[in-house]
Parts: C-alpha cells; sequence; structure tokens
C-alpha cells in the first residue's frame, strides 16, 4: 500500500488539485447550487463504491414509510443512456440500471427515478409526481451543484475513508475534507457495535465536528429465497452452493455464506459485471465440476437483476436459484436515526 503511494502520488496529486479547485469555485458561489423545495436526502460516499449505498436507501425509505410519499433518485449505473424516466418493476439493468430495478421491486409503493443531472431530475420529479413529499439520492455526495438538506456519508469499518487515498493511489475519489459537508456520518459493515469508548475513538479518527451525527451499522443477511419458480433442494443448510456475485465487496456475504451452506463455491465477477450466456454456461460447468450431487446457485438480489433473464436456457436447466437479500442496520440508537429522518422531512419549509 504504501509502496502504491508513493510511485502514484504524481498523479494523485494532481487529482487533489483538480477537486480542490472544483470545490473551492462552489464553496466561493462561482459554480450554482440548487436547493430543491422538496426536501432531499443525499447517501453518499468518498471511496469507489462498496460501502453499502442502497442498503442504507432501503433502509431510509423502510424508516420514512408511512410517513409520506417518498420517491428515490438514481443515476442508474451501467444503463444505457443518461436520460430521465420512472423505474418500473419489470424493467432490465440495460433500461434503468441493476440497483434502481432493485429498489422499485423491495419496495413497490415508491416512486423510483433514474437521471444523470440530479438537479434536473428533482425538478421533473417535482412536475410528473407532485405529490411526493421527499427525494432520496443514490450515490450524491459529488454532485456539488445540488444543495442537498440533508447529507449521510458512509465508509466502512474495513477501510474508513481517514486511512485511504485518492485514486489511483488509494480508492478515495473525492477529498477526505469534503466528509465536512456531511450532517450524518455512518460507518457501515461494523462486525459489532463499538463500546462508547470505542465511539469517541471513532469520532476522533474521522475528524468529525461537534454537530456532525455518528452511527454505526452492520449487516443483516436475509434467509435465501428461491427465484424464478424453481423447487428449493430441500434443506438449504446441506446444499453445495455456487455463490455468484458482481459486487464491489462479497466479503461479508461470502462469510455468512459459508455459516448457511454446507459447502459455498464463490464466483466473483467485478461490480455491476453485465452476465453473458457465456458467463451461464461457465458458471453450470463450474457447478457440475463442483458439485456433482444436489446443489443450487445462490446470488444477491442486485445481481439476479443481471443474472436471472439468462437462467431460463437449456444450459441452465432445472438447477435452483436462491436470492439473498442484505439489510442494513444501525447498532447504536436506532430510533435516534429514524427520527432524525422523520423530522428533517416533518420540519422542511415545504411541508409547513
Amino acid at each position: 500500500m504504501l509502496l502504491r503511494r508513493i510511485l502514484f502520488a504524481p498523479v494523485t496529486l494532481l487529482i487533489g488539485m483538480a477537486l480542490a479547485l472544483r470545490h473551492a469555485l462552489y464553496d466561493a458561489g462561482l459554480l450554482r447550487r440548487t436547493r430543491p423545495a422538496v426536501p432531499t436526502i443525499a447517501i453518499g460516499n468518498l471511496a469507489l463504491g462498496g460501502t453499502g449505498k442502497t442498503p442504507l436507501l432501503e433502509l431510509v425509505l423502510r424508516t420514512l414509510h408511512g410517513t409520506a410519499p417518498i420517491a428515490a433518485l438514481s443515476r442508474g449505473y451501467g444503463r444505457n443512456g443518461t436520460d430521465f424516466h420512472e423505474v418500473l418493476a419489470e424493467d432490465g439493468p440495460e433500461r434503468s440500471g441493476d440497483e434502481p430495478v432493485q429498489v422499485k421491486r423491495n419496495f413497490p409503493a415508491a416512486r423510483v427515478f433514474v437521471g444523470a443531472d440530479r438537479v434536473a431530475a428533482i425538478a421533473a420529479i417535482q412536475c410528473t409526481a407532485p405529490d411526493v413529499k421527499a427525494v432520496v439520492l443514490d450515490d450524491a455526495l459529488q454532485h456539488r451543484a445540488l444543495d442537498a438538506g440533508l447529507t449521510i456519508l458512509l465508509t466502512t469499518w474495513q477501510r474508513p475513508y481517514c486511512d485511504d487515498a485518492l485514486v489511483p493511489a488509494g480508492r478515495l475519489r473525492d477529498l477526505r475534507s469534503r466528509a465536512a459537508a456531511a450532517q450524518v456520518v455512518v460507518v457501515s459493515k461494523c462486525p459489532a457495535l463499538p463500546d462508547p469508548v470505542q465511539q469517541q475513538q471513532w469520532r476522533d479518527r474521522l475528524g468529525l465536528a461537534g454537530p456532525q451525527q455518528l452511527f454505526f451499522a452492520g449487516i443483516d443477511h436475509e434467509a435465501p429465497r428461491m427465484v424464478d419458480g424453481r423447487p428449493s433442494p430441500g434443506d438449504p443448510h446441506a446444499a453445495q452452493v455456487l455463490l455468484v456475485t458482481g459486487i464491489a465487496d462479497p466479503a461479508p456475504l461470502v462469510t455468512h455464506a459459508r455459516t448457511v451452506f454446507a459447502a459455498v463455491e464463490h464466483a466473483a465477477f467485478a461490480d455491476h459485471h453485465v452476465f453473458s450466456a457465456s458467463d451461464v454456461q461457465g458458471l453450470a460447468a463450474r457447478m457440475a465440476k463442483f458439485a456433482p450431487g444436489p446443489a443450487m446457485l445462490v446470488t444477491t438480489q442486485k445481481d439476479a437483476v443481471r443474472l436471472l433473464p439468462l437462467l431460463k436456457g437449456a444450459a441452465w436447466g432445472a438447477i435452483p436459484v436462491a436470492v439473498i437479500g442484505m439489510r442494513t442496520v444501525i447498532l447504536n440508537e436506532p430510533e435516534r436515526f429514524a427520527d432524525l429522518l422523520r423530522r428533517h422531512v416533518a420540519t422542511h419549509p415545504a411541508h409547513r
């Protein structure tokens, strides 16, 4: 890691200077920022993915359910185009992106939209869905043109931004000083709730100011759920499983799967990998070699959006397929976290 930082120091310095200039122009008011009339909650990070933004967005939607009509807005990474449109449950990843489709399927009552220009997209939401009382944005910290009402910054327990460096020396895509823009910081993927002394140490380590709220979050894995009308192989705990992932950080899921199933073979792909027919054939061959007896394929909800449409051919046959959902849970004072969200929406000027 140290050698990498030394080798890429000149490039990192240039990227840092460009980012600092951009932020200075916004901070000085030379580049315009817009605060929408509708309450906004922006979820973001400083690193290149893998911090759990979408599971946190889903937690926010669950928390605000019944409070007001809520919309979710995402860029829709991996889709074809950058246009603004509403996401439907039957959409494919090429139209709307895998994560927005996942969110829509998990929250059918929520309005889910995609749009590359966040400011223009929120204005369009207000026109096309005037009943929406709050917009939750996925991956919006770097969109300085949007002046969000509430910003939540995610960083992982395993690799917090304070220990990282800008690309290409590290995995940060923005300056560590941008953490000061967040009213709430969530340390995600915690193995357990740190004690009060450790929590204070984390505040000091992250360099948080007094008003910034700090929460710790873990992952709650749901029970495997059979999909695509395929039968269960019997007791899943006795199954041999090919775990297929195309996510930034599959380690927590791999660890969990090995506590649930009898045997696990992990097939790892890059984040947002676009699966092909040849991938499916390769997975079928790998499963036949790994598990000659009863077996099933297990994947994530996000990967299922991209993978399941390809599992209908003869190459895959009737092999059972299951999905494991992942939920973010706040470990310290979850009710305070929920109250913070509800008060932000309820006390917004648009609701007075």
